[in-house]
């Protein structure tokens, strides 16, 4: 609706929520009570069309805007694959690319971590830095992908040699014993959550796990891409890293139920 408040003010003919507009004369009234006059004129003031005058470099903020338009591509195909979306999702989100002219090829982690995986012949992840070094991991007899792509990030962050073991082999096999043999898991390979707390453990002697645990910090805002669907406990972790994560919408296992 047309915001009356903001025609007043500046004469300024704005278009706003109507629940906003119901709203301000109650703001105003408490931002009196408090510090005696209200900051704002209208609730065009405050809201989120004001976003666009913080902007100093439009050229990234476009960039960004595509960058989160594939991440969401991503996210209603991964919801798909679970069952936990649906087609027309997927298909609104394909017409906006397209008017966009952008394509899922254009997130540089798809293309690292599908290529190793086509390569290796088994899963595959990728990582972007902010300098936009690319990272990669690829699955072993010790660790998943994933597991293995935060581990070589922050052997590049903090400049430790790649063929240096942050965690030693011989404190991997108890914890793959432990999930084989009284957990019940059929993969021993470790999680995410898992080799950050082997690592972490590892800090407790090995100066270089001490500084691979001190560049986790650094892994927010990343993005990350995985060429197959991760678990829910992985997901939860690159989350909480404040890591940008895609994935494939394929499953590791063919299995009838997942």
């Amino acid at each position: 609706m047309i915001d009356p408040f903001h025609l007043e003010a500046y004469g300024k003919t704005t278009v706003n929520y109507n629940r906003d507009v119901e709203i301000f004369p109650v703001l105003s009234a408490i931002f009196e009570g408090i510090y005696g006059e209200c900051p704002y004129k209208s609730p065009t003031d405050m809201g989120v069309n004001m976003v666009g005058f913080c902007m100093v470099d439009d050229e990234v903020c476009r960039e960004a805007s595509l960058q989160e338009i594939i991440r969401r591509y991503y996210q209603a195909l991964s919801r798909l694959a679970r069952d936990m979306g649906s087609k027309d999702e997927v298909y609104k989100i394909e017409l906006l690319m397209k008017q966009a002219k952008i394509t899922a090829d254009m997130r540089k982690v798809v293309n690292a971590a599908n290529r190793l995986a086509e390569v290796k012949g088994s899963p595959a992840a990728a990582l972007e830095l902010e300098d936009g070094t690319i990272v990669t991991g690829k699955t072993t007899n010790l660790l998943g992908a994933s597991a293995a792509l935060l581990l070589n990030t922050v052997k590049v962050l903090g400049d430790i040699p790649h063929d240096i073991h942050l965690i030693s082999p011989s404190a991997i096999e108890p914890i793959q014993k432990l999930k084989i043999n009284y957990l019940g898991s059929k993969n021993p390979r470790l999680h995410t959550d898992e080799v950050l707390i082997a690592l972490s453990a590892s800090a407790a002697t090995d100066p270089n796990a001490q500084i691979a645990l001190e560049q986790l910090p650094k892994l927010k805002g990343c993005d990350a891409h995985t060429s197959v669907l991760l678990s829910d406990v992985d997901v939860k972790v690159f989350k909480k890293l404040g890591v940008n994560l895609t994935c494939e919408p394929i499953y590791e296992e063919k299995k009838i139920y997942h």
